[in-house]
């Protein structure tokens, strides 16, 4: 009755979009299962992408060929450079976006791949054969078949949704869960456990006096998350729209603790593991009980609407209490909502078991990608989805699997970290996870990346044409900055102008580039040679500032290569190595590292342990 397909998706989220379009684009027939097809990648909390190091993850997508930043481009409200005050390892691009029109865009690609099919439905069994995965069965009886399948569910794994003491399930409001596919993956063998999420109330913006907050307006020069020369829907004239920043006070927080004892956080109905990096305004009340104010933003949800986000107020609140104490903010006196705060508890799966390409090593055949896997947010979800796609497709194709190290990719920090050393709260990026931050900085992803991604097939010709085009003009621009002196009469009067020390003689435009002062864009006006592209000076004025830094964790990725070499076989009996701990012992064999390097990451082995492993292995 229906046809048989490559592989299978289930769920339409930013993980499930990114796997089914990576799929298809290389050429796997791909059947996508969601049971809303009007919110293909929706923002459920947070109506913006990017942010510190969540950024840095978008710019690696779009390398590799993924759709997030050429979708946020096309939808953008508006967009910040963050961290431009500190070094350019820090610096993360981050876009408020239209989330409808973010969905459309999406389900206009989606629609219209020749490679890809969408059925609207629930998945509610998936078919085995022996230990691997074959299919799934929906809802409505429809039964598919395929090669291989990719679990992106989200937070509608058994989801369930909390307002003080009112309980129903769904995975959003308005929308039903997922049921049963926790229990048929426990019983062959994969782990789970609950974890839980909130998100603030939504407020009508024509209910509220914006002249009483302080307005928080985009960068004046739009940049955008693509590398592809396309103008985001914020440059070329398009105006932006404006955030707002307000503040609790102590009579806020005095009406908020009268919820606590109706609070599912307090009362012990919530049991799932909750985000330590972006808590409830309860529990912030709990945590920083002194704080007299906490800062809130509001920001748009779209271009053609009076819905706003209230940042940093998420809450499991009772409503009338969540009622209560906005209407205590400044501002916020007489605010209406669309809707409530709420929390969302739901099943995800011990990322420890899985493959580095992130199929199940209990079920074969079977990938998981995004929030199942324990983290949070859109970025690492389209993250895990991408690379979930890629792998699922070369498999069935008999190639090699594609991996990103940690010296490569902060998807490759994402994914190490969920293998080696598995979750306790809700994984989100940050930029300290990465031990070689200013290797993996967000301007130069696509020299990093979009090689690899042509080689796997997702890249197409264009995209690497103008890599290798930026790249070349890179490597001749730095090469004319080591090469070309500016003499005194030429130099010192800008020099003067930045209060930097003149010069006495001839010093080359690379030399005076290394001055915190000094902007090469500004030195290159001073010999006129050609035309740079922005983006070009900026990642050679980078190479130049930071030579040492980069050449130290470039000899630090050198060692680390040394032990990722060292591989450790599949199943492989830890008791038998004498001199291991026994905690590593347990840990080794619960985790299962596929290197030595992997081994070394995770917690509780010591280099002692490691240094043991190396003498068993003869190295």
């Amino acid at each position: 009755m229906f046809p048989d397909y490559d592989i299978i998706v289930v769920g339409g989220g930013h993980a499930g979009c990114e796997a089914a379009l990576a799929a298809a684009k290389l050429g796997s027939k791909v059947l996508l299962i969601s049971m809303n097809m009007q919110g293909f990648a929706q923002m459920s909390c947070n109506p913006s992408i990017g942010g510190i190091a969540k950024g840095q993850i978008v710019r690696e997508i779009d390398a590799l060929g993924g759709q997030m930043g050429l979708i946020t481009d096309a939808n953008t409200l508006q967009f910040r450079m963050l961290n431009r005050s500190k070094g350019p390892a820090m610096w993360s691009p981050r876009a408020q976006c239209d989330k409808a029109a973010f969905s459309r865009t999406w389900r206009r690609i989606l629609e219209t791949h020749p490679n890809l099919d969408i059925y609207e439905d629930i998945a509610k069994e998936f078919l085995f054969e022996n230990s691997k995965i074959v299919g799934v069965r929906t809802n409505t009886g429809a039964i598919f078949k395929s090669r291989a399948l990719i679990l992106t569910a989200g937070t509608f794994l058994d989801g369930k949704i909390f307002i003080g003491k009112h309980e129903f399930a769904g995975g959003r409001i308005g929308e039903a869960p997922s049921l049963g596919l926790t229990e048929q993956l426990k019983e062959r063998g994969i782990r789970c456990d609950r974890m839980k999420t909130g998100t603030p109330a939504r407020i009508d913006i024509k209910s509220v006096d914006t002249q009483r907050f302080t307005v928080q307006s985009g960068d004046p020069f739009p940049e955008r998350f693509s590398f592809m020369p396309i103008p985001s829907a914020v440059q070329g004239g398009n105006a932006q729209m404006s955030c707002y920043i307000l503040h609790t006070n102590e009579k806020v927080h005095d009406t908020l603790r009268k919820g606590f004892e109706q609070s599912p956080l307090f009362t012990g109905i919530i049991h799932g593991l909750g985000p330590r990096y972006c808590p409830s305004i309860e529990d912030k009340l709990r945590v920083f009980p002194d704080n007299p104010a906490h800062q809130l933003f509001l920001e748009p949800e779209g271009r053609y609407t009076t819905e706003y986000y209230l940042q940093g107020f998420s809450s499991s609140l009772p409503l009338e209490i969540q009622i209560e104490a906005l209407h205590q903010i400044k501002g916020l006196e007489n605010a209406r909502i669309f809707k409530p705060g709420h929390a969302v508890e739901y099943d995800f799966f011990d990322p420890t078991q899985l493959r580095k390409t992130l199929e199940s090593k209990k079920v074969e055949s079977l990938y998981l990608a995004g929030q199942v896997n324990g983290t949070t947010g859109y970025e690492e979800a389209a993250a895990q989805g991408i690379m979930a796609g890629i792998n699922a497709h070369l498999k069935l194709n008999e190639r090699e699997p594609f991996i990103l190290t940690r010296s490569q990719a902060y998807i490759g920090v994402l994914i190490d970290d969920l293998l080696t050393k598995g979750v306790d709260e809700p994984y989100r990026m940050f930029t300290s996870r990465a031990e070689y931050r200013i290797l993996l900085r967000q301007d130069n992803a696509d020299f990093r990346l979009t090689e690899l991604g042509h080689s796997v097939g997702l890249v197409d010709e264009e995209r690497y044409s103008l890599t290798m085009k930026k790249l070349e003009q890179t490597e001749r621009l730095s090469s004319f900055c080591k090469s070309k002196n500016l003499t005194p009469s030429q130099a010192n009067f800008y020099l003067s102008s930045v209060d930097s020390q003149p010069i006495t003689e001839s010093k080359k435009i690379a030399d005076l580039t290394l001055r915190p002062e000094v902007k090469l864009s500004d030195l290159l006006k001073i010999v006129p040679r050609g035309t740079w592209e922005d983006k070009v000076v900026e990642s050679v004025e980078i190479s130049l500032k930071y030579a040492g830094y980069i050449e130290r964790e470039k000899k630090n990725v050198e060692k680390l290569l040394r032990l990722e070499d060292l591989k450790i076989p599949e199943g492989f009996d830890f008791s038998k190595v004498s001199g291991l701990t026994i905690e590593a012992r347990q840990k080794l064999t619960r985790y299962q590292p596929a290197t030595l390097a992997q081994a070394s990451r995770i917690s509780g082995i010591s280099p002692s342990d490691i240094s043991v492993l190396l003498v068993y292995f003869g190295r």
